[in-house]
């Protein structure tokens, strides 16, 4: 049994946020009912490289029923709210004000269906200045700060998956799950919304802080650190290593054991962390001298036999063999694929992708009254 069995779910969503979350509810075993306009949702029509079908949709729409309809229409409109007053959840990632324009709206709902929990993803605040600003990604990424803060010295540059999008749909998810257990106490559902502005913003904390109270804006640093040193990609005479040392007593061991050179320990430009990074260039270019005259093998020989972490910098052909990545079986229409495996559970049971509605027309009986 699976922690969300029998939780009726319905997701009037699309792209990702939306359906990241839902994707979480239906790996716990949430019946999870994705609502698609006709044609299908945004995401069913990014590419068909999966054999025939979206990466995206095929990443997170396992375990899902795909009902086609047309809510704009009166039928179809009555239809939704029939299957909303029988449900524990109703997830959605429309545009702004469109909900209340379908007389959807979060907190009506809820007062209607005291049990229901009725989530909204939106790209801002709705008491900000910018509710009804459009959100796409990349954009929240620009206009969080995120991409002040990734990339090189020349270029800002975004986050190269949907980062946005990603960290939002669990943070609902975490908020859904949250509700639920209140519900288990109280009784009673509510109305949350998500923001994926403030998603972004909370993980900009740090680099704020440091604006704020130190008058110091987060350089870009590509892979380096811009408050740990040594922190970042170091060349060896055969190709490249991430190290760091997060620790003193690792900053220890990487001066006496890998590039035995002991007095560094004691050396004043480097006693600290905040002394190492004030030196960044200075310490840089002691320790490329070293790992210049040394094989990736013999560098990571070395880190290993002192305890010190170290990193590849993958290619997607390093991740697709990597010996630490999980990876599921799931059915889509096209055939059987392999994808990564959730993070939270090691068995997924709910797991074909559905074709466009595929669920309709027994939907369409199911809630006819």
């Amino acid at each position: 049994m699976l922690p969300l069995d029998g939780l009726v779910v319905i997701a009037l969503e699309q792209a990702v946020a939306g359906p990241m979350c839902s994707l979480r509810l239906a790996d716990a075993g949430a019946r999870v009912i994705k609502i698609e306009r006709p044609g299908g949702e945004t995401a069913r029509h990014y590419d068909s490289v999966a054999k025939g079908t979206s990466a995206y949709f095929a990443w997170l729409n396992r375990g899902k029923e795909s009902c086609e309809l047309n809510i704009k229409e009166a039928e179809d409109r009555a239809l939704l709210e029939r299957m909303v007053a029988r449900a524990d959840v109703f997830v959605r990632n429309i545009a702004p004000g469109a909900a209340a324009r379908l007389d959807l709206d979060a907190r009506e709902l809820v007062m209607k269906y005291p049990n229901l929990i009725c989530v909204d993803i939106f790209g801002y605040g709705q008491d900000t200045d910018y509710a009804k600003r459009l959100a796409y990604d990349m954009l929240i990424q620009a206009e969080s700060g995120i991409c002040a803060v990734t990339g090189t010295e020349e270029d800002a540059v975004k986050v190269g998956v949907s980062m946005a999008d990603i960290t939002t749909g669990q943070n609902a998810y975490s908020a859904i799950l949250e509700a639920l257990i209140e519900r288990g106490i109280t009784g009673r559902g509510k109305a949350i919304e998500i923001a994926m502005f403030d998603s972004m913003a909370d993980m900009m904390c740090v680099p704020l802080l440091h604006y704020e109270y130190a008058s110091r804006e987060t350089p870009r640093m590509g892979l380096a650190h811009s408050v740990i040193a040594p922190y970042g990609k170091v060349r060896c005479s055969d190709g490249d290593v991430v190290i760091v040392c997060q620790q003193h007593n690792e900053w220890v061991r990487f001066c006496t054991g890998v590039l035995e050179m002991p007095e560094l320990v004691e050396d004043a430009r480097f006693a600290s962390n905040a002394d190492r990074v004030a030196n960044t260039p200075e310490l840089f270019g002691i320790i490329n001298g070293v790992f210049q005259g040394l094989t990736r093998n013999n560098a990571i020989a070395r880190l290993e036999a002192h305890r010190l972490p170290w990193a590849n910098v993958s290619t997607m052909v390093d991740l697709s063999s990597h010996p630490a990545l999980r990876k599921i079986d799931i059915d889509i229409p096209g055939g059987s694929i392999g994808v990564t495996a959730s993070p939270l559970r090691d068995e997924i049971t709910q797991s074909p992708v559905p074709e466009l509605g595929a669920h309709t027309a027994a939907i369409r009986r199911e809630f006819s009254t």
